[in-house]
């Protein structure tokens, strides 16, 4: 509910920036530059973290960066944690960035350079999981819980259809409405359908949904002759995603790189290498910067 978040954002930005910089045993005044999220996203909370922003970056003296939210996610690959050591993909490498509200396959060929070579054309897949965990009565949000119910059930019990699109685009409204007259058709004959199913439904559409994006990815892969492969968002954390990336490692030989969990999500981490990168290029915005809820990279 984008009232009660962008709310939400206004209590909490100072407590939990005020907490950040106590934590990192550093103070406000050892900061160089302020990173924020310009977009895309939910305008209302943007324009918290946007005004913020300008505010902290106009009282320090300092300079302000935009961050592109997607972009955040596939730069995410190269946070550092403190004494591990990380391999990080190799220019060019394919990127494919699923979250709730986006799908997207990116050509990433340099840290700002990335071209979207597919994406889909009406739900994303993070979207579709939530939305057939509402539809089997499960809480938001779902495709956590699909996860892991989809551990305990078989994911060959039920049958749904892939579409059939061209290139490297994605298409899961199909799906998605698939899902609905299935279970609407069975709950007919027997209202338990959902309680007695919920394991192996929830295993199919999994397998189903993995099954569309790894199809489209080698595709693209083989197109652009590139063995780097990542993967990123939200739906990144899925276990049956990360272990068909694993399997593509040995069957495909790609060289994969899966993001540790508290990168999948949205997070401050990424928004600040992203920052950092810009920051080394001098790429600096003014107090005119306004935030956008569409479009971008």
């Amino acid at each position: 509910m984008p009232e009660l978040a962008s709310r939400a954002h206004q209590q909490n930005i100072i407590p939990v920036i005020h907490q950040a910089i106590t934590e990192a045993g550093i103070k406000k005044e050892d900061l160089d530059a302020v990173a924020f999220t310009r977009g895309p996203g939910l305008l209302g909370s943007l324009l918290v973290g946007t005004s913020f922003s300008k505010a902290f970056a106009m009282g320090l003296n300092i300079p302000l960066i935009e961050v592109n939210h997607m972009q955040a996610h596939i730069l995410a690959h190269f946070a550092q944690l403190h004494n591990q050591e990380k391999t990080v993909p190799q220019f060019p490498f394919l990127c494919l960035t699923v979250s709730g509200g986006h799908t997207q396959i990116v050509l990433v060929k340099d840290h700002f350079d990335m071209e979207v070579v597919g994406q889909t054309i009406d739900d994303a897949a993070g979207e579709t999981f939530d939305k057939a965990a509402k539809i089997m009565g499960l809480p938001y949000p779902g495709g956590p819980v699909i996860d892991k119910l989809a551990q305990q059930g078989n994911p060959d019990k039920f049958k749904f259809p892939e579409p059939n699109m061209k290139g490297f685009d994605y298409s899961f409204s199909g799906l998605k409405t698939s899902f609905l007259y299935f279970l609407r058709d069975n709950l007919k004959t027997d209202p338990e359908f959902i309680e007695k199913n919920k394991a192996d439904l929830s295993a199919s559409l999994q397998k189903t949904i993995i099954k569309i994006l790894l199809k489209k990815l080698k595709l693209a892969a083989k197109n652009f002759d590139t063995q780097e492969i990542a993967i990123a968002g939200g739906v990144s954390a899925n276990s049956e995603l990360r272990q068909a990336m694993e399997t593509a490692r040995s069957e495909w030989g790609w060289q994969t790189y899966i993001p540790q969990f508290q990168f999948t999500t949205d997070n401050a981490a990424m928004i600040a290498v992203t920052g950092y990168f810009k920051f080394l290029k001098g790429e600096f915005i003014g107090q005119d910067a306004v935030p956008y809820a569409r479009g971008g990279m």
